[in-house]
């Protein structure tokens, strides 16, 4: 049995929870909502000397692939950067967290930096976005009509053995002779 004291106590409790809760919920909203915005800010990229380490992902590095480090969008979100000095544009996948250096907000690849003509001069600006969906250039979009196939054998001669199993026959009617002349002796 609870009394008035403990009553009350166990409300304050709860509204403390449901205000934490809703707290929570909107600084998350936030978060996600700032992550749909084009971030403008600082990219470096990888160093070759990174190949074959393992991400936070859990893949391994590899500097030909297009992909990158963000500290907030989840792994396998494709990101479009561009570089507003010279035009170019590249699509990228998260799967490693970072950068952590102050003022930067995508590490690439060096493929992915290699593309945006980065690399000379190690650090740009880039507008970063997420990109819902996009067209694969080389992706055939038409159905590719394949022909059926009737394979059948001809009725032509009987297969040919082996040239190993006439070689063991033969030395076996040879062994048979031979054992068979030296019991007659």
């Amino acid at each position: 049995m609870v009394n008035g004291k403990h009553r009350k106590r166990l409300l304050r409790g709860k509204w403390w929870l449901l205000l934490l809760s809703l707290l929570f919920t909107y600084h998350l909203s936030l978060i996600t909502s700032n992550a749909q915005k084009p971030q403008k800010g600082k990219a470096s990229f990888y160093a070759k000397s990174f190949h074959g380490r393992r991400t936070a992902s859990g893949e391994r590095l590899h500097p030909d692939s297009l992909t990158c480090a963000h500290r907030s969008y989840p792994f396998g979100t494709m990101l479009q950067v561009y570089n507003p000095a010279n035009g170019r544009r590249v699509i990228v996948r998260v799967t490693d967290r970072g950068p952590f250096v102050r003022g930067r907000i995508i590490d690439l690849s060096w493929r992915a930096a290699k593309e945006l003509d980065i690399i000379s001069s190690g650090v740009a600006m880039v507008v970063v976005q997420k990109v819902d969906h996009f067209i694969v250039p080389f992706l055939p979009t038409d159905e590719i009509d394949i022909p059926d196939l009737e394979l059948q054998t001809n009725q032509g001669p009987p297969p040919m053995t082996p040239y190993w199993r006439d070689m063991k026959e033969d030395q076996h009617e040879y062994n048979t002779s031979v054992t068979t002349s030296n019991k007659k002796e």
